[in-house]
C-alpha cells in the first residue's frame, strides 16, 4: 500500500523550493496511492491538487482545504461524492472514469457556491436515465457538466422535471447498489478461495511424492540427472505462462475490486521479473586474453570489412541506418578498435599498429555505415655509425692510432647535395694569376727570369723600384 508521505510531497514541491506549508499546487498522479490523507494538515494553502491515475477509493481529509479550487481524481476507485462541503473555494471537480453509482451524492455540493464544473464521464451513474437533467436540476450554480456548457433553457426544464426525475434516479441507484453488493461478495469469495488454495497444500505428501519422482531415488541409473530438472523448469514456466494468459482472458466486471486485482497482478509480475534479472545477472565479458591480446567480439552482430592500404587501415561497419549516432562510441587503440553500439561491444584486433590520435570516424547519411580510418604507424630511419670489418687491414691500422681519434659518420658522395666550399680560396688565387699574365702565356710574373741592366742604366736611389 502506497501512502502519502512528507518526503513524497516535498519531492513534488521542487517549484516551491521544497516548502510544503505554502504550497499552492501539487501533482501526485500515477503514484499508486490508496488513501487520501495528511494534505489538509501539511498544505493548507493548496489551490490545485492532481491525484489522477491512483487507487483512491474515497474522498476524505480535504475539508480543511479552504482555498482548494480544482481537485482532479480521474481514474481512481471513488464510488461516492462526499466530504467536500468544507472546500469553500472549490470550482472544478474531475471524477472521470471512476465508479460513482450513487448519483444522489452530488447533492452534497449544493452549498459550494463557487462550484462551476463537474466531470462524471465514465462512471456508472452517467448511464442512468435522466442523469444530466438530474445533476443540472440539483446543482443550480453549475455551469459545465462533462465539458458541455449548460444552457438556460436546459436548466429551467431540468428544475421543472426534478421531482419526477428523482424517483427514477433512486430506482436505478438502488439496482446499482444491489449489484455492487453482489460484486463485493463475489470478489471476497474469490479472494478467500485463492487463500485456501495457497494454504491448503499438503506439504509433506507433496515432498515425498516429488522425492520419489526425482531421478536417482527410484533405484535406476541416469546419465544426466539434471535433464529431468530442466524439463521440470520448462514445464513450470509453461504452466506459469498459461496462468498469465488465463488471467488476462478471464471475463470480469469492471469494478474497483477487479481494477485493484489487475494492479496487484502487475506488481507481482514486476517483482518476479526483478528477481529473475537479479539471479540471471551475466558475468562481465572478458575483452582480453591472459597474455594481453584483444579478443574479437561482435555482440551487435553487424557485418563489417577490414581493409588496408599503404597509409591507413579502414574498417567499414554496417551500422543500422536509422540508429541515432549518439548511441555509438568509438575507441581506437594501437592494436585494436572497439565500438559500443547501444551498449553492445564490437572489438577487432588490428593487423598492424595504428595511430589512435590521428584516426577518424565518419558515417554515411544514406546507408548509415560507419567508416573508421586509422593511419599506420611509420618506422623512422635511424642513421648509425658505419661498422667496419674487424679482419680488414684498414681497421687494424686505425686501431693502432691513439684513443683520442674521433669516429666520423661516412656519407655517400652521391647523396651530397651541398656545394664544396673547401677549394674556393685557392681557385680564386689561381684565376687572378692567370688574368695578370700576358695573352698566350701560361706563366705568372713571379716565374719570369730577371733581365740584366742596360749599359747606360743609372741606379738612382730616389726613384722607387718597379713592382
Amino acid at each position: 500500500m502506497v501512502r502519502i508521505t512528507e518526503d513524497l510531497v516535498r519531492k513534488r514541491a521542487e517549484h516551491n523550493e521544497l516548502q510544503i506549508s505554502s504550497l499552492e499546487e501539487v501533482s501526485l498522479h500515477q503514484q499508486d496511492i490508496e488513501r487520501l490523507e495528511h494534505l489538509d494538515k501539511w498544505c493548507r494553502e493548496l489551490k490545485i491538487l492532481y491525484l489522477q491515475s491512483n487507487l483512491i477509493p474515497k474522498i476524505e481529509n480535504v475539508s480543511r482545504l479552504k482555498k482548494l479550487e480544482y481537485l482532479n481524481l480521474a481514474l481512481n476507485n471513488v464510488e461516492k461524492v462526499e466530504n467536500l462541503e468544507g472546500c469553500e473555494s472549490l470550482r472544478k471537480l474531475d471524477l472521470t472514469v471512476n465508479f460513482v453509482g450513487e448519483l444522489t451524492s452530488v447533492e452534497s455540493l449544493c452549498n459550494n457556491y463557487h462550484f462551476r464544473e463537474l466531470y462524471l464521464t465514465g462512471n456508472p451513474c452517467s448511464d442512468f436515465e435522466h442523469y444530466r437533467e438530474y445533476v443540472i436540476g440539483t446543482l443550480p450554480q453549475l455551469q459545465w457538466l462533462d465539458g458541455i456548457q449548460i444552457e438556460k433553457s436546459e436548466r429551467i426544464q431540468a428544475v421543472q422535471n426534478l421531482p419526477f426525475i428523482r424517483g427514477r434516479i433512486l430506482e436505478q441507484q438502488a439496482a446499482h447498489l444491489k449489484k455492487r453488493a453482489r460484486e463485493k461478495a463475489e470478489a471476497a469469495a474469490k479472494q478467500n478461495g485463492k487463500a485456501k488454495e495457497t494454504d491448503g497444500v499438503e506439504g509433506d505428501e507433496n515432498e515425498e511424492s516429488n522425492k520419489e519422482n526425482k531421478p536417482g531415488f527410484d533405484g535406476r541409473w541416469y546419465t544426466d540427472i539434471n535433464e529431468r530438472d530442466k524439463k521440470d523448469v520448462k514445464k513450470e514456466e509453461k504452466s506459469h505462462e498459461e496462468k498469465v494468459d488465463e488471467f488476462w482472458n478471464e471475463k470480469t466486471a469492471y469494478t474497483p475490486e477487479s481494477r485493484l486485482e489487475v494492479h496487484n497482478h502487475l506488481q507481482e509480475l514486476k517483482t518476479k521479473e526483478e528477481k529473475k534479472d537479479d539471479v540471471e545477472q551475466k558475468a562481465p565479458r572478458k575483452l582480453f586474453a591472459d597474455d594481453g591480446r584483444p579478443y574479437n567480439i561482435n555482440e551487435p552482430k553487424l557485418d563489417f570489412s577490414l581493409t588496408e592500404d599503404d597509409q591507413n587501415v579502414l574498417l567499414d561497419l554496417a551500422i543500422f541506418k536509422h540508429l541515432d549516432t549518439s548511441s555509438l562510441e568509438c575507441d581506437v587503440q594501437p592494436t585494436y578498435v572497439r565500438l559500443k553500439v547501444r551498449g553492445k561491444i564490437f572489438q577487432l584486433e588490428l593487423p598492424v599498429e595504428v595511430n589512435g590520435d590521428d584516426s577518424s570516424a565518419k558515417r554515411s547519411q544514406t546507408t548509415g555505415h560507419l567508416l573508421v580510418s586509422m593511419p599506420k604507424v611509420k618506422v623512422k630511419q635511424i642513421i648509425r655509425p658505419k661498422t667496419h670489418n674487424s679482419n680488414s687491414k684498414v681497421n687494424k691500422a686505425s686501431d693502432q692510432k691513439g684513443k683520442n681519434d674521433s669516429n666520423f659518420l661516412e656519407v655517400d658522395a652521391s647523396a651530397r647535395k651541398a656545394v664544396d666550399v673547401t677549394s674556393i680560396v685557392a681557385d680564386n688565387e689561381e684565376k687572378k694569376m692567370k688574368a695578370a699574365a700576358p695573352f698566350g702565356s701560361q706563366m705568372s710574373r713571379r716565374d719570369l727570369p730577371e733581365r740584366e741592366n742596360s749599359a747606360d742604366f743609372v741606379d738612382d736611389p730616389d726613384v722607387p723600384p718597379l713592382l
